[in-house]
């Protein structure tokens, strides 16, 4: 087994300890490219998810943003970081630069689709942006959003024919 299929496995494992399925953001890529293209399976979005997942810069990202979620709840993050990533502080923003970088390497498409996901909050990204419980998900909300628009660029560019 190479090194980023290792690093996929611990990936989906710590999503999976949060709460996500890679299941549930490949429902997220199926809504999002559904009206483009008429074929498209779940088997094909779920593909471009694990796709999307081998890449190192993928995972790297997915481990500091769980890993500072974790340290939040945890209160074992100094002021006044604590308290921003405990709250999701709206001018924050650190999340959803730390997310926005897994788009790049996938086009526009990911890139704008991220924005629209990060607005709308569909599915699981729904269910993890609920504040009031003891859990802090600041960074995973936006992640999960991000895998699912680069796989749906990914799918965008797939399987789309153009001249």
């Amino acid at each position: 087994m190479e090194k980023n299929e290792i690093g996929k496995e611990l990936v989906v494992e710590k999503l999976n300890k949060r709460g996500v399925q890679i299941e549930e953001i490949a429902n997220i890529v199926h809504i999002m490219q559904s009206p483009y293209q008429k074929n498209l399976t779940h088997e094909m979005c779920l593909e471009s998810v694990e796709s999307v997942l081998k890449k190192r810069e993928v995972q790297h990202a997915v481990l500091v943003g769980i890993e500072l979620d974790e340290l939040a709840e945890k209160n074992l993050l100094t002021e006044p970081l604590l308290n921003l990533v405990k709250s999701d502080a709206g001018l924050f923003g650190c999340d959803e630069i730390l997310a926005l970088g897994i788009t790049f390497g996938y086009g526009s498409i990911a890139i704008s689709t991220f924005g629209h996901l990060d607005k709308i909050k569909i599915g699981i990204i729904k269910e993890l942006d609920v504040k009031g419980s003891n859990k802090v998900h600041t960074f995973l909300d936006d992640l999960v959003a991000a895998i699912a628009a680069a796989a749906a660029g990914r799918v965008a560019h797939r399987y789309t024919n153009t001249a």
